[in-house]
């Protein structure tokens, strides 16, 4: 049902014939059972509940049209929470009857939402259309390139020290500063097997569930700020090395999901934490924070005890933690404001503002302090 149409049937039915800019909400939930209105099921739990936020039990005109165009601004977030969210004792876990497809959109509402009116309110305006394609793309594309390098040069651990790897026009070397698009296709290259198979794992496992839930837009926007933050924070704190892998991505990812669920449970304990009856939740964020810190420690142990003879500087590890610094403080705000325009946020505006001034800062710096401090960057390939 768009605007004009229920404008339209508010003013037929005179649900507000005072023009009061209020409407009971028992009127309303009657019109809609007598009308067979396509009406999900989790919008009139929220009805209910914005109804018992309100001293007469009405619900306000513009919360009632921003709850069937399915736009939740703060004020209506606020006034949910105040209410007494009348929602259905039994959570999604207990709905029987569900297809394949189904299970698995519940199963990732109660992996990334941490309430259930939230929960409630993705699951029944989920649609399958357009599927999570950013980070099954950005996956398939590391491995079919990671697959083309592995069969010219017949190595599939530790490229990086194969002599004709670091001539790739996709990895970030010191000595190609000037080629900017490095500081981003770098995600596409890795160091062998092992560190793709983490990446894509990771990707796979939390990155395609929150993209399902908060769109390609904010995921990719999230993922692409810790790469490019990744190169850059190697060009000023490792300026002779260069980068490869998609690790600051993955991390940007990962430590935002992580983050925003240790707040909220340390927040609301037996909300949000309890709520989460998804048995592999745990288990999850454990395989998780294992992979990122196997992750960690093999690229320091490759930076400064390389296995093998090596004509350069190895791939730097900063790249994960300006990853996670990324998922931490962009990535928070984010994650928070499911189904809230960002741009409503004041807290979206300050990390966007010390974002770009990172990025002002580092653009200076390669473009003046390597010349200025007389760093010995190794030789272009």
């Amino acid at each position: 049902m768009d605007r004009s149409s229920l404008l339209q049937l508010i003013q037929e039915q005179q649900l507000d014939p005072e023009n009061t800019g209020f409407i009971g909400a028992d009127t309303f939930t009657g019109l809609v059972h007598s009308h067979e209105l396509p009406l999900d099921p989790a919008k009139l739990d929220m009805l209910v509940a914005l109804a018992q936020s309100n001293e007469r039990g009405q619900v306000c005109y513009q919360e009632l049209v921003d709850l069937i165009s399915s736009k939740r601004s703060s004020s209506f977030k606020r006034a949910i929470a105040n209410g007494q969210r009348a929602l259905p004792r039994d959570g999604l876990l207990d709905e029987p009857g569900l297809g394949v497809y189904k299970r698995f959109v519940r199963y990732v509402a109660y992996e990334i939402l941490p309430r259930e009116v939230d929960r409630h309110w993705y699951f029944y305006r989920h649609r399958s259309c357009p599927p999570p394609v950013f980070m099954a793309s950005v996956t398939l594309a590391q491995i079919i390139v990671f697959l083309c390098y592995g069969a010219r040069f017949n190595k599939w651990v530790l490229q990086t020290y194969h002599p004709e790897y670091m001539k790739s026009p996709l990895v970030y070397h010191p000595g190609h500063r000037a080629r900017a698009w490095r500081f981003v296709t770098y995600m596409f290259m890795h160091v062998g097997l092992e560190q793709l198979g983490f990446n894509a794992l990771l990707q796979l496992m939390i990155g395609v569930p929150l993209e399902m839930v908060h769109g390609l837009l904010r995921i990719s926007l999230l993922y692409l700020a810790g790469v490019l933050a990744g190169s850059l924070t190697v060009s000023i704190t490792d300026m002779r090395a260069p980068v490869v892998g998609g690790s600051g991505g993955v991390y940007a990812l990962c430590s935002a999901h992580l983050a925003n669920v240790v707040m909220l449970f340390l927040f609301t304990l037996s909300q949000n934490w309890a709520g989460m009856r998804c048995p592999y939740k745990l288990l999850r964020m454990v395989l998780a924070l294992v992979c990122m810190s196997s992750e960690v420690g093999r690229a320091v142990w490759l930076r400064f005890s390389p296995p093998l003879p090596a004509s350069g500087p190895q791939p730097s590890f900063m790249a994960h933690l300006a990853g996670a610094v990324v998922g931490v403080s962009m990535g928070l705000t984010i994650l928070r404001s499911y189904e809230e325009r960002l741009r409503d946020q004041c807290g979206w505006w300050v990390v966007l503002l010390a974002y770009g001034t990172f990025l002002l800062f580092a653009i200076f710096w390669n473009v003046f302090a390597y010349d200025l401090l007389g760093a010995h960057v190794p030789p272009p390939p």
